[in-house]
């Protein structure tokens, strides 16, 4: 059998332009000669339509969009993420007001639909519902009443929608145990550095535990500030690879299921995907909220250098505006090399310098501001400007901020922190420069070199006002990422005075990310 894998970019709430795209994969399988083509997991209606899923007409949406893609399945199968609905029969909250968007009584399925010659075979729902990171689907969806094995073609599949085949003792287990051959598996699985092995390892002990083989298909694309790799792949039942499919990019690849030749091993390199991810987020980002060009500030330092670069891989240099604006505090070092990087990036450099501005406002206050406060005017004058361009010339505007200057409010709330979206907001400092040094030759070498300052006072510096980058970054991702407390981040060997004064800055900063983009 001939499986085809239609690893596509869905929109989400964009029922008819996602079904058009399943429909050309579907054409372009068939022309391939594939008996089967599968989608990812909610491909009609986007991956994650949150509340979406409750305005009136979308479930019919999507419905008409499955109508279309089973009248023009003749000759071939399809799997397709979609959503279905039925009646609640009890418990239904019709006396809160604040409830009614919540379904009116409808329960809501994350379905796969199975589709063979234009014949809805099954509609098999998702039986284990993620509610943690991103994900939130125990708000939206009821789980799977059970489990089912479809025949197909001569074939037993089983269809197991994304956390169904990460959790132990789940549908696969149940299904291979019913007699199927091969387990389906459409995804929607986000992008994280490292995610990738651990999809691949997790997918192969799964169809070696099993017996069984595994056609693992993900969703591509940026969807607001989350980020689909793709990255499909198929196992046979020993946990050999057959096909791999590149990440970060939209296609159909097909493979014969009784194929004996592996696919090439996969060199991840981190940081190059973690680059091309946020390069895909920012396209997405901004061609899916109908701009396409966008504005940032650029300062001189290694953010802004890495977001402009960034923006400019992901959207042209026609389609990205830099401004430097220096105040009286800005040196002649980050005018060059703003300028510099502009150059290598054959982009147009607005420059406005700010100090006029920042002497008449100093002198229409009636105390004149001092210490942080004056501080602060300087990137709220700069975030007034870049939000007057922007509006003026249709552009949606970047932040540059990252994660370690983020989680410390180290930052100036609607100053720096102004944008429609944050790229490098999940970076910590040590992770730009990283990202920085895969663009030796465009960023120009002072930029990634010198220590960073926000430059809003005489020859300051980060690390006048901070613990040392190289002693935060680590602290935060166990705090962060492993929810380390404060005794456990002693017993791993940071100094306490240190701790406690990141993890005041932290919890004293939460106002601010509230409000970020």
């Amino acid at each position: 059998m001939r499986v085809g894998i239609g690893q596509i970019n869905s929109h989400v709430g964009a029922m008819e332009a996602n079904a058009d795209r399943i429909v050309a994969g579907i054409g372009e399988a068939r022309d391939a000669g594939c008996d089967l083509v599968v989608f990812p997991e909610l491909a009609i209606p986007g991956y994650a339509p949150l509340d979406l899923v409750w305005r009136p007409g979308f479930v019919d949406a999507c419905e008409r969009a499955v109508e279309r893609i089973r009248a023009a399945s003749r000759g071939i199968g399809v799997v397709v993420g979609s959503i279905a609905a039925e009646p609640r029969r009890e418990g239904v909250n019709r006396a809160d007001l604040s409830s009614v968007a919540d379904g009116a009584g409808i329960d809501l399925f994350n379905v796969a639909v199975v589709i063979d010659d234009a014949r809805i075979l099954a509609r098999v729902a998702k039986s284990h519902l993620p509610c943690y990171d991103v994900h939130d689907e125990k708000r939206y969806f009821v789980p799977s009443p059970g489990v089912e094995v479809v025949a197909f073609r001569g074939t037993s599949l089983g269809i197991a929608l994304c956390e169904d085949l990460w959790v132990t003792d789940g549908p696969i287990e149940l299904q291979a145990s019913l007699g199927a051959e091969w387990i389906i598996n459409p995804s929607a699985s986000p992008f994280y550095v490292g995610k990738p092995a651990i999809r691949r390892n997790l997918v192969a002990q799964r169809a070696r535990e099993n017996g069984v083989g595994i056609v693992y298909v993900n969703l591509v694309g940026g969807q607001d500030d989350v980020v689909f790799d793709g990255g499909s792949f198929v196992v046979g039942p020993g946990g050999d690879r057959l096909l791999q499919a590149p990440h970060f990019k939209e296609g159909l690849f097909w493979i014969d299921l009784d194929a004996t030749e592996g696919a090439p091993e996969t060199d991840d390199k981190d940081i190059e995907q973690l680059r091309d991810a946020l390069v895909l987020g920012i396209r997405d980002y901004v061609r899916k909220n109908g701009f396409s060009s966008v504005l940032l500030g650029l300062s001189g330092g290694v953010d802004s250098a890495v977001v402009c670069t960034l923006a400019v891989d992901a959207l042209g240099s026609e389609s990205v505006t830099p401004v430097y604006l220096p105040s009286r505090f800005s040196s002649e070092e980050s005018r060059a090399d703003a300028t510099e990087l502009a150059r290598s990036l054959s982009v147009g450099l607005l420059e406005i310098p700010i100090s006029g501005i920042h002497s008449a406002l100093r002198s229409a206050l009636p105390d004149a501001p001092t210490g942080l406060t004056d501080e602060n005017i300087q990137p709220r004058i700069r975030a007034t400007i870049w939000m007057a361009l922007a509006n003026q010339r249709n552009e949606l505007l970047l932040c540059a901020g990252n994660k370690s200057e983020i989680a410390l409010g180290y930052n100036t709330l609607y100053g720096d922190t102004s944008g429609a979206i944050a790229p490098i907001a999940d970076l910590y400092k040590s992770d730009v420069y990283a990202v920085a040094a895969l663009y030796a030759g465009r960023i120009p070498d002072r930029i990634r070199e010198k220590p960073p300052s926000a430059e809003l006072r005489p020859n300051q510096r980060d690390e006048d006002d901070l613990p040392a980058y190289a002693v935060v970054d680590p602290l935060l991702r166990e705090l962060i990422e492993r929810n380390a407390s404060r005794a456990q981040l002693v017993e791993r060997g940071f100094d306490a005075a240190t701790v406690d004064e990141v993890l005041r800055r932290y919890y004293t900063s939460e106002y601010k990310r509230r409000q970020l983009p």
